[in-house]
């Protein structure tokens, strides 16, 4: 009997869904299947030609042999597999919300704008700033000097005399006391120069502002270096020849100075500077002091000794000398010393 074509066929449908894959085994199968039919049983005869007793009972194929492949991966468990979750729809916007969002809107405008000014307009806020700060301190100045120039505050209460001995100090204070109640910025100084000026003692003085309302005047008195034989007695003078103190007897402590040819002559400022170059101790035993001329000077000493001085240069030099010959050759020994040249001083 023959066996009808393709009663062993899967269905369509199975075949196509098991594709290529499947219909391969399905001929892989077969293969064993039909040696196996025609393989002899044992002890039988084989028969030649076709059986009647052949196996004409379908084959059945699994109906999925194969897996698909979607169905053997593993399921995916990145978070990015997982569905995007949907935001929530805005509600209706009404008009105060759209308000408010416009008025934030042009606030951040506002802001964002006003930043700019400012990144782009640094420089020139700079130099602005430097010239506000340079005229604050400018003008701080400004007025600081007309508060203490014109302010009451700084007027001029208290006149300090320093210095003063032979002048009394309130005499000083009376003849400057028409400056007080002016600011110390203001003092009229040229006429606090003509008022001392007056005073003859007054060699010179220095003024000095000591706010907020105190002048200090601090006096340098003339140095009286001798005496001056005059017709009504004598006149105690400087080394300027400025009279200091006139009195009917000799000043004591003071020598008598004989020039000739009066104060403004070459030998009486040779005199003077002699007697200013003598050591305290010498100048209290002194007693005259003649000079002709600046080359002539002679001192008598008080017991009658005689010293030579010649000019009145190296004086100081000279000085130093006589003090050595007087310790070595005390006054009342020698009738002379000779420091004329006082590299080779004599004595008679």
């Amino acid at each position: 009997m023959k066996r009808p074509e393709g009663y062993d066929r899967p269905p369509a449908g199975a075949e196509r869904a098991a594709g290529p894959k499947a219909t391969a085994a399905n001929s892989a199968g077969a293969k064993p299947a039909a040696a196996k039919t025609g393989r002899p049983k044992p002890g039988g005869r084989q028969s030649s030609g076709h059986s009647d007793h052949a196996n004409t009972e379908p084959i059945t194929l699994p109906a999925d042999p194969i897996a698909p492949v979607s169905r053997l991966r593993a399921p995916d468990s990145s978070p990015s597999s997982a569905p995007a979750p949907t935001e929530p729809r805005d509600s209706a916007l009404t008009p105060a919300g759209a308000r408010r969002k416009l008025r934030a809107a042009r606030r951040a405008r506002k802001l964002y704008e006003r930043e700019e000014v400012r990144r782009f307009t640094w420089r020139s806020r700079r130099r602005r700033n430097i010239w506000l700060t340079a005229l604050g301190i400018l003008g701080a100045l400004v007025a600081f000097v007309l508060v203490g120039t014109f302010s009451p505050l700084m007027a001029l209460r208290t006149i300090e005399v320093v210095g003063a001995n032979r002048v009394p100090a309130e005499q000083i204070q009376s003849a400057l006391d028409g400056q007080l109640g002016t600011p110390l910025p203001l003092v009229d100084f040229d006429a606090v120069k003509q008022e001392l000026s007056a005073f003859t003692l007054i060699q010179s003085y220095v003024t000095e502002s000591r706010p907020p309302n105190t002048l200090v005047v601090r006096i340098v008195e003339r140095e009286p270096v001798g005496a001056l034989v005059t017709e009504s007695g004598f006149d105690l003078v400087d080394a300027a020849g400025v009279v200091i103190q006139s009195g009917a007897e000799r000043p004591a402590g003071y020598a008598t100075i004989d020039a000739r040819a009066g104060v403004g002559s070459a030998g009486f400022r040779a005199a003077a500077a002699v007697i200013a170059a003598l050591p305290a101790d010498i100048r209290s035993t002194l007693d005259t002091v003649t000079a002709a001329t600046t080359d002539d000077v002679t001192l008598t000493l008080v017991g009658g000794a005689r010293v030579v001085w010649g000019s009145a240069e190296k004086s100081d030099f000279k000085a130093v000398v006589l003090a050595a010959l007087i310790v070595s050759h005390p006054i009342g020994s020698v009738g002379e010393y000779d420091v004329s040249s006082p590299d080779s001083a004599v004595l008679r």
